[in-house]
């Protein structure tokens, strides 16, 4: 009997030596390290490195194993591991891993978003939805309206860039030619055939232009080539409204003009209209490559700005979609004008000179910002400012320049008798 009761009291104290190590195991596990896979001169996944250096001093048992991808083949293979393991496919960096959470790019929203995600993990919750504003755009779905900064640069830079004066010009003397036909029928046909062509190589232009910068995304000097070859572009723009077509000049040369103007009116001749489809895609084509210094500034600007904020393929896609469709809409405006009203509006010279002095002035301001504050256009107040301060000077320089030629102007010239 004494010894049943020693064997008793023996399991009793095992057991309750055991009792604390089971509720040990049975509390939350260890929070997952946080993943980051970045390159090595992008600014943000440095601007990200920063963030993870103060999220750490608030949760000093959080791991975080960063991976260089831009210069180690070994770490691009664990990058492709770790993403086909998801059975996602590598997009941009930074990416960053945190448990089941994944997110590509790095802004102030993904910033919240990591933010909350380690601390619900490091207080045993689950971690809370981000509030926040969502829109409904087209080709992109719900975005959260803080992160609406590069899609509102989108908009604005591609509006901007379809005021293009070369190819309003041409377009505008092509219809005036093919409407003496007085057939709708060829002006649609000319018309859209004119659009799809140039919109097409422009599209191939914008796409070479980002392979090029994604394929280098850690050359900064590349990036600066292309922000100074803007700046210039935009210098010369500025330079054609106070000397139009005086020194180095963004136009269709008169040299070229002529010939423009033959084919122009093979294509309004009363010929079948396979042959003047055909005739309508090579001008097109000569226009296309004729044109493309009068706005290249934009794309790489645009591209520049795309492939800093690290998006996903399938936003960057998404973008470039917007991008195009809003780049089309003036020149569209002009053709659907044409198709109603049969009649051609003429681009005179004065409104050539105003659309390069609104165009260069925001080429100057956007290649300074990405070349001197590239984080301000971050946010949609950068955004506003930056594009604010384009337009308020554009304006002012146009209220200047009417202002002095209307006192210049003789006394009493464009006024009647009494």
């Amino acid at each position: 009997m004494a010894r049943v009761l020693i064997v008793c009291m023996v399991l009793t104290m095992q057991l309750a030596a055991v009792a604390p190590a089971a509720a040990q195991s049975e509390s939350p596990e260890t929070p997952p390290p946080l993943i980051l896979f970045w390159g090595d001169g992008c600014p943000h996944c440095e601007a990200e490195w920063e963030f993870l250096t103060g999220l750490r001093s608030d949760f000093p048992d959080l791991e975080v194993i960063g991976y260089e991808v831009w210069h180690s083949e070994a770490n691009r293979q664990i990058f492709l591991t770790f993403m086909a393991e998801r059975g996602e496919e590598p997009s941009g960096v930074p990416t960053t891993l945190f448990g089941e959470r994944m997110w590509v790019g790095f802004s102030d929203s993904v910033a919240r978003d990591i933010g909350a995600s380690v601390e619900a993990a490091f207080g045993g919750d689950e971690a809370p939805e981000i509030e926040g504003t969502l829109i409904d755009l087209p080709l992109l779905g719900e975005r959260d309206v803080g992160e609406t900064s590069l899609i509102v640069s989108t908009l604005l830079i591609a509006f901007v860039d379809g005021f293009n004066p070369c190819s309003l010009w041409a377009l505008s003397i092509l219809l005036a030619l093919v409407l003496r036909t007085g057939s709708r029928k060829r002006v649609v046909a000319v018309g859209t055939t004119f659009l799809l062509v140039t919109a097409g190589l422009y599209a191939l232009y914008i796409v070479g232009l980002y392979g090029v910068l994604e394929l280098a995304a850690h050359a900064s000097w590349i990036r600066a080539i292309m922000a100074g070859v803007a700046l210039t572009f935009g210098v010369i723009n500025v330079k054609d409204f106070f000397a139009f077509k005086q020194g180095p000049s963004l136009t269709i040369s008169e040299k070229a003009k002529p010939a423009l103007y033959r084919r122009m009116r093979t294509v309004a001749d009363d010929r079948p209209i396979q042959t003047v489809l055909a005739g309508t895609v090579v001008l097109a084509t000569g226009v296309s490559i004729l044109e493309t210094p009068c706005t290249a500034g934009y794309p790489l600007l645009w591209t520049d700005l795309v492939t800093r904020q690290g998006v996903a393929t399938s936003t960057a896609v998404g973008l470039f979609g917007l991008y195009m469709a809003v780049f089309l809409l003036d020149e569209f405006a002009v053709f659907g004008t044409a198709v109603v009203a049969m009649r051609a509006a003429k681009l005179e010279e004065r409104h050539g000179r105003a659309l390069k002095l609104v165009s260069g002035t925001l080429m100057i301001v956007l290649a300074g910002v990405l070349l001197l504050a590239p984080d301000l256009m971050q946010s949609l107040t950068g955004v506003a400012l930056t594009f604010g301060v384009a337009a308020t000077v554009s304006a002012t320089i146009l209220a200047v320049e009417r202002r002095r030629a209307k006192d210049s102007a003789p006394v009493g010239a464009g006024s009647g008798s009494r």
